[in-house]
């Protein structure tokens, strides 16, 4: 038996290849969905686009401090785990979920598999890079999405055996949702290619007043200086607290958090994408899209290689710099994250 845990947008985008493959091929799996994205467009609308069923078992854990959130979700989850006792849990990236579900089932004595595993962006403030060590050095299986993913966890003294190099599962989710959104209009009468799209949600980025101010007033240059309107599907923490800080954001196109496939088709035809988001570098490198990431490091270096992701922070100057490169160059890439059959090859080593 297989158990897949789960809480999170991006983790419910990134599994769903492989839920999909299992029931397809009729395997004993079981899914656990801990409710740390808790709204409509955080959960059930995704499941609907991306023809999943319904989990076997939620949660409620909601959205709460870092402690409280993985502390709930181990007690809910070690109850699951006894009553069902799999033989291998998985979980995927670097969410509070993931790490509950890996700590829970370590004690337990249950193998572990962390699918896009030896991510790092050496930046210890980021509680995604704790979660992702830890996760690392409990799991027994490590789905590496790259070469360079595989390297990082051999030098921290994981064993060769145990590391897998399969790719991506995001790839083989654009390839399922590309087929079956085909090419819908876009909203706010918006044209291809006419557009930037932004993003913004880390609380490195989004809880302090002026790095917040500063990150709007990016995005308020851009569009002016490039005479593009700038789409951003406003998070909710990230909308709370410009409403708490009473910033001005004049000039922005703000709409609410969108669904996984009226998303991608904004980003898809998107000329640009300005984001904090680790997925959305990894789906807009596939995709051809020009990425500016608003931060200061990435666990993404793969994309940075190849130049489709050039790191800005909230400095303007790199960020116009980095425009101007992906408007005057329009550089051509291949993306380093896969065929597509990434969730075919987790099922071939489990």
């Amino acid at each position: 038996m297989i158990a897949v845990i789960y809480g999170t947008r991006p983790e419910i985008i990134k599994l769903s290849p492989l839920i999909r493959l299992a029931k397809t091929k009729k395997l004993d799996l079981v899914t656990v969905y801990t409710g740390q994205h808790f709204s409509p467009n955080m959960k059930e609308v995704f499941f609907d686009n991306l023809s999943l069923p319904e989990p076997d078992y939620t949660l409620d854990v909601g959205s709460k401090s870092h402690a409280v959130m993985v502390a709930e979700a181990m007690i809910g989850i070690e109850k699951i785990l006894i009553k069902i006792n799999p033989d291998i849990v998985l979980v995927q990236g670097d969410t509070n979920s993931a790490l509950a579900g890996a700590l829970v089932a370590a004690k337990l004595g249950i193998k572990v598999g962390h699918i896009e595993a030896g991510l790092r962006s050496f930046d210890r403030r980021m509680p995604e890079e704790l979660n992702r060590i830890m996760i690392d050095h409990l799991s027994d299986l490590l789905f590496a999405p790259t070469n360079i993913a595989a390297d990082y966890l051999l030098k921290e003294g994981i064993q060769k055996a145990n590391i897998f190099v399969v790719g991506n599962t995001i790839a083989d989710a654009l390839a399922y949702a590309l087929k079956k959104i085909g090419s819908p209009d876009l909203p706010l009468s918006l044209n291809p290619k006419e557009y930037f799209l932004a993003t913004l949600h880390r609380q490195e980025n989004v809880d302090d007043h002026l790095i917040l101010q500063d990150f709007i007033a990016l995005f308020q240059s851009i569009s002016s200086r490039y005479h593009q309107r700038i789409i951003l599907p406003m998070h909710p923490r990230t909308l709370t607290l410009i409403k708490k800080f009473a910033l001005n954001t004049a000039g922005l196109d703000i709409i609410d958090p969108q669904d996984y496939f009226s998303f991608l088709n904004l980003l898809n035809n998107a000329r640009l994408v300005l984001t904090d988001s680790g997925g959305i570098q990894e789906e807009s490198c596939i995709l051809g899209i020009p990425c500016l990431t608003l931060r200061d490091n990435t666990e993404r270096p793969e994309t940075l290689n190849i130049q489709s992701n050039i790191l800005v922070g909230h400095d303007q100057d790199k960020a116009m710099q980095a425009v101007d490169y992906f408007e005057k160059e329009r550089p051509v890439w291949v993306s380093p994250y896969g065929d597509g059959k990434t969730a075919e090859r987790i099922l071939s080593v489990l």
